[in-house]
């Protein structure tokens, strides 16, 4: 397999585990990343989210999590960008990428769509309405902030919801242009035509590999619809897996994970993202479903309140089986 097309595999970050349990704190998280750079992982995540689903904010933990690690990706999934003003927001994530050196990669969503987030946004004074625009429209402002040294680039933005002057000024980030923003979203023809113009990649959490394969194949075509190259959109998967010999018990673990995590039974939230439970091997082949569906870039959260002793086995038997299967698949 060729260097470059190797599957990326990620883990999520406790952080909104360490809220629900009251454990806060991080020292803890970076054991954490220092752990999954350790086992081998590509990269390490985190979340977003102010009272919706609270936990610490991911800027500064991904800037601890840059300097307490060496290899490993860091990213956001997802970080929603309507909590924050977007000039502030591109001169946090400039600094974010210098923290970082310049191994930053942003997943985007413009807000789960229940009564909860919406508390969120008011909060903060964020429109809920229409945020899918506004998400694109600040991500154009960033790009604009973020080249804004090229003496090419304009140093204004003028959008429908947002302006900005003198964007220039603003400190760059560690990467001429900034770091990859991929869209956390689902596959919608809508979404998918805004992934294929605009982003660089996709996160989405689709529950079933077929699903997948064919948003996949859209996207592809969309791209080269929309003059870029076929491959520009780096594939992501955000699936949620709990680890025990005994399937019975993982299901019941991640049961109870989902109920407190959402407030709401596994049966109604598998409706709409991947959850995939049993023994690592289990876990392994369902996630290979989805590489052969397309996926390079897979982002794990451990659906347990207490993920460290999965960890492990995930790192020794989950991440070696699946990236044989990969390289199987794909010099066959």
């Amino acid at each position: 397999m060729p260097t470059d097309d190797r599957p990326r595999i990620g883990v999520l970050l406790p952080t909104r585990e360490q809220a629900i349990t009251g454990d806060t704190g991080m020292p803890a998280l970076l054991d954490f990343a220092r752990e999954v750079e350790l086992l081998g992982f590509d990269s390490v995540w985190t979340g977003d989210s102010l009272v919706a689903r609270p936990r610490l904010d991911p800027l500064v933990v991904l800037a601890a999590v840059g300097t307490a690690t060496t290899r490993v990706t860091v990213g956001t999934a997802a970080m929603t960008p309507a909590l924050r003003h977007p000039v502030l927001g591109a001169s946090m994530l400039a600094s974010l990428d210098h923290a970082c050196g310049g191994r930053l990669t942003l997943g985007l969503g413009s807000g789960f769509p229940i009564p909860e987030t919406e508390d969120e946004f008011d909060l903060v004074g964020a429109s809920f309405a229409g945020r899918a625009g506004r998400l694109d429209e600040i991500v154009d402002l960033w790009r604009t902030a973020w080249h804004g040294r090229d003496p090419q680039a304009p140093a204004d933005f003028t959008g429908r919801h947002w302006s900005a002057t003198g964007l220039d000024r603003l400190s760059p980030p560690y990467r001429p242009g900034g770091p990859p923003l991929w869209l956390a979203s689902s596959d919608t023809p809508r979404v998918l035509r805004r992934v294929a113009r605009r982003y660089d990649g996709w996160l989405p959490f689709l529950p079933s590999a077929q699903s997948y394969a064919a948003a996949r194949e859209t996207i592809v075509r969309l791209c080269v619809e929309a003059g870029r190259p076929a491959d520009a959109v780096t594939p992501g998967l955000y699936a949620t897996l709990t680890v025990d010999d005994d399937r019975d018990r993982a299901h019941a673990e991640l049961e109870r994970y989902v109920q407190r995590y959402y407030g709401r039974s596994l049966e109604t939230m598998s409706q709409i993202q991947a959850y995939g439970w049993g023994s690592a091997r289990e876990c392994a082949d369902w996630l290979v479903g989805y590489l052969r569906a397309g996926a390079r870039h897979i982002v794990i959260r451990i659906g347990s309140l207490d993920p460290r002793p999965q960890l492990e086995q995930i790192g020794e038997v989950l991440l070696p089986a699946v990236r044989a299967a990969a390289l199987t698949t794909t010099t066959a």
